[in-house]
């Protein structure tokens, strides 16, 4: 059956577009084998807090339970803790361009203006795609920010298989069905993200009710006063709308005003996020139940993470 991997940054909260985008097409993709992994070592290529990260990392998986992931049907893991990952990360750094490497504009974009830049942001491309070739995975859900990667992976797997015999699965990356793309609601311009400073524009999956109200009631929309589609003359009401399709599952009524539209949409993001920040709780008064279902998601993956680093171990000529 075809595998698939979805990778979630435990850098900040997840947020309502991690959740429509990524989380329920994974939740709803439960019958084929499937890895959610949480990629705590790519946190490490910037300034970090290990408390912060370490808290972070449990909390990721923490709303991933709470939003509905199987762990008796999806293996949860953090990449750390299968430590094939790292060792197959290297052996693909020995197959991969240092310009493959630099021309990736997210390295690009983070390391411009940058002094003390951490060799890790140059090289975690490869680290990603050790992490997807690692587990032989056919499928990845991507966005427009992570092609790039994704192609890089592919190109990695594709010259390894030339140069010394086939060796990994050459993923392909597809766009979950019916996942909408969530836009920040201060500038909707932008895709919601983690990384904006400013959390005006952010639904928080934790959110309590009266944060998702404000963010919602102080969302950007225009002068023009009309409720409809028009992603070019009107984003901030688009998105409004798709946020409201995607929490409802259904058509919106004809809403007369911006007001009864963002009320609409806080109600239809209330119903939604209210059952998770509920198990949220509950799974955290027992963070060791959390970290025993990471421990079984490891011993789940490891034996196919074993054989596939000792395939290109082979392949490489190095001794067993």
């Amino acid at each position: 059956m075809t595998r698939r991997l979805t990778g979630f940054q435990p850098t900040g909260r997840l947020h309502l577009g991690n959740l429509i985008g990524a989380m329920r097409p994974l939740v709803a993709a439960q019958d084929r084998p499937s890895i959610a992994m949480i990629a705590d070592l790519h946190a490490m290529t910037m300034e970090h807090d290990p408390q912060q990260l370490r808290a972070n990392t449990l909390q990721v998986a923490t709303v991933l339970l709470a939003a509905g992931v199987d762990p008796q049907r999806t293996a949860i893991i953090a990449n750390s803790q299968v430590p094939e990952h790292t060792e197959l990360h290297y052996l693909l750094e020995c197959a991969t361009g240092y310009g493959e490497a630099a021309r990736m504009i997210q390295f690009k974009e983070k390391s411009a203006g940058h002094k003390g830049v951490r060799l890790s942001l140059l090289t975690y491309p490869v680290l990603m795609a050790a992490d997807i070739l690692l587990h032989d995975i056919d499928q990845v859900p991507v966005g427009d920010d992570q092609s790039q990667h994704l192609e890089l992976a592919r190109t990695i797997a594709t010259r390894f298989n030339t140069r010394y015999g086939p060796t990994f699965t050459v993923p392909e990356g597809i766009r979950p069905e019916n996942a909408a793309r969530i836009m920040d609601l201060a500038d909707p311009a932008r895709k919601m993200s983690k990384s904006t400073p400013s959390a005006a524009g952010r639904i928080g999956l934790l959110d309590p009710p009266d944060v998702i109200r404000r963010t919602i009631a102080r969302a950007v929309t225009d002068t023009v006063g009309v409720v409809r589609d028009d992603p070019e003359h009107q984003p901030g009401v688009t998105n409004l709308l798709g946020i409201l399709r995607a929490c409802s599952d259904r058509e919106p009524e004809q809403l007369t005003s911006y007001g009864a539209l963002k009320r609409e949409v806080t109600d239809a993001v209330e119903a939604v996020l209210g059952p998770i920040r509920a198990r949220y709780a509950e799974l955290s008064e027992d963070p060791g139940h959390v970290r025993k279902i990471l421990a079984e998601g490891k011993a789940w993956v490891q034996p196919r993470a074993a054989e596939t680093v000792r395939r290109t171990r082979a392949a490489l000529g190095l001794l067993d």
